[in-house]
Parts: C-alpha cells; sequence; structure tokens
C-alpha cells in the first residue's frame, strides 16, 4: 500500500514516514524547502498554494492514504485553504484522509474540550486551522480531523530544542507557568494517526498526552531527563506577557483513546529520566 504524508519533512512527518516504513507501506512525501531522507520515502515537491502541482502530485502519487502534517503557520492559503483542495482531491479519488489540526483552535476559556466542542480560535494560526478542520469534512466527511497538543520526542522537537537553549544561556526567554497543555509523543502520535487512518474513524478525534502540563513544569521534566540543571529554566506567566494565544487548553481524549490500541502516554511518563523512547511496550 502507497501512503501520502504531506509535509513529511516536518517533525512529525518524518516519524510518520518511520511508521509506514516499518508497517512495510511505501511511502511518498512532500517538502516544501528541503525533501528528508531518500531511502525512506519518494519526494515531490509541494506548495499547498498551487492547486495544480497538488493534483500533479497526488495522481503520481496514487496513494490509498493520505496524512496532511504540514504547517503553513497563520498563512491562510497553505493552512486552511490548502487542506480543502486536498481534501476535495481526496474525496474525489476515494481516498482516506487524516487533517491534523491543532489544540490552538480552541481559546482556553472552558480549559477542558472534548471532540464536540466547537473551535473558539484567538490566534491567526487557529483560526486557519479551523477553517480548514471545517472545510475538510465538508468536502470529504469521511475523513479524520486530528488534534494533538504539543508534540515532543526524543531531543528532535522545538520546546525540547529551546530548554536545552535556555540551559546553555543561548536564547533569552522563560517558559511560563501560566501556559498549560497536554504534550504528546510523537511516536504515540504517529502511531494513532496510523490506527485513524487504517479503520473507519471519521470526523474529529483528540489525540494528547494522559498529563496536564505547563511549559516551565514541561521545561523542568526535560532538563531533568537530560541531565541538565532545571534551576536554570527562566519562569514567567504568559498572562503579564504580550503574546497572544490561550492560556489553560486541555483536550479530553478518553472518547478517542478507548478506539485505539496505542496508548497516549503523558509527558510525566514519556520524559521521565531512563524512560525508553519511542512507542510503549
Amino acid at each position: 500500500m502507497t501512503v501520502l504524508i504531506v509535509g513529511g519533512s516536518g517533525f512529525l512527518g518524518a516519524e510518520l514516514i518511520r511508521q509506514a516504513r516499518a508497517a512495510g507501506h511505501r511511502a511518498a512525501a512532500t517538502y516544501a524547502t528541503a525533501p528528508g531522507d531518500a531511502s525512506q520515502a519518494a519526494w515531490h515537491h509541494l506548495d499547498l498554494r498551487d492547486v495544480g502541482r497538488l493534483d500533479a502530485v497526488v495522481a503520481e502519487a496514487d496513494p490509498r492514504i493520505i496524512v496532511n502534517a504540514s504547517s503553513g503557520g497563520a498563512d491562510w492559503a497553505i493552512t486552511a485553504t490548502g487542506p480543502v483542495h486536498l481534501a476535495m482531491m481526496a474525496a474525489r479519488r476515494g481516498i482516506r484522509m487524516v487533517q491534523v489540526s491543532t489544540d490552538a483552535v480552541f481559546s482556553g476559556a472552558a480549559v477542558h474540550y472534548d471532540e464536540s466542542a466547537l473551535p473558539d480560535p484567538t490566534t491567526p494560526y487557529g483560526a486557519a486551522k479551523a477553517a480548514a478542520e471545517t472545510g475538510v469534512l465538508a468536502v470529504h466527511p469521511a475523513a479524520v480531523v486530528a488534534r494533538p497538543s504539543l508534540i515532543l520526542g526524543n531531543g528532535r522537537s522545538e520546546h525540547e530544542r529551546l530548554v536545552h537553549h535556555l540551559v546553555d544561556g543561548v536564547v533569552n526567554g522563560a517558559l511560563f507557568t501560566d501556559d498549560i497543555r497536554c504534550p504528546v509523543h510523537v511516536a504515540d502520535l504517529a502511531a494513532a494517526l496510523w490506527e485513524l487512518a487504517e479503520c473507519d474513524a471519521a470526523g474529529i478525534r483528540h489525540l494528547a498526552g494522559a498529563d496536564a502540563v505547563s511549559r516551565h513544569e514541561l521545561g523542568v521534566l526535560i532538563a531533568e531527563r537530560d541531565g541538565l540543571d532545571a534551576a536554570r529554566i527562566p519562569a514567567g506567566l504568559r498572562a503579564a506577557s504580550a503574546l497572544p494565544g490561550p492560556l489553560d487548553v486541555r483536550l479530553d481524549c478518553r472518547a478517542t483513546q478507548r478506539q485505539l490500541n496505542t496508548m497516549l502516554r503523558g509527558a510525566r511518563e514519556f520524559l521521565r529520566p531512563g524512560a525508553r523512547h519511542g512507542l510503549p511496550s
């Protein structure tokens, strides 16, 4: 079976490719600036704003499953409109599709959000992702829209690199004690996405870890795992900063977890010193 990972050169995309190959699938993947490991996938340059190129890539790859793990930030054409064009092509060709969204579609006003909660984004990025969710499901009702929280794993994520830079004094800044999320390990997330892609699931699914932690607590956990001096991590309050975005967003994943074999571990479990990387046994 051939699978197409849109955004395959990114952090999550690379893990999706690795797991697809480990399962014996042929992997095709797209990149915007530079391809990833050529031995793992057939690479295609793709700008999601180019509908003609998008159609050509899907036709050439001829996948059974498409996972859109791309990240265009607040660029509306890439993050909101592009996934809808992709979903239209997938629906027309009878291809299963998983659209990776984000917990940024929520404001944090309600704190706890299950799959029935309506998006109320407060940032341009969250608004673009929320629009993509609506559009994808409108044109491809059999698609899955998966909302993860912060994605971490094995030292390669943006947050893990930031912790090292803060401890080393390479960058200035602070990790907020009032900014709370439910981080998920990239290997758990990728495995759950493939499970959802290969079954008859449809609609919204939440894929976040079991532990709600602040950005600062998360930084301390990373530092302790990596043998760093956690006391060197500056703390601050997001509410006192000028940064936009929600404070406390906790995704309720219980309904989705009951449908999965993959356990979505909490950060306190997968970041504990000596914890085994990758998927739990």
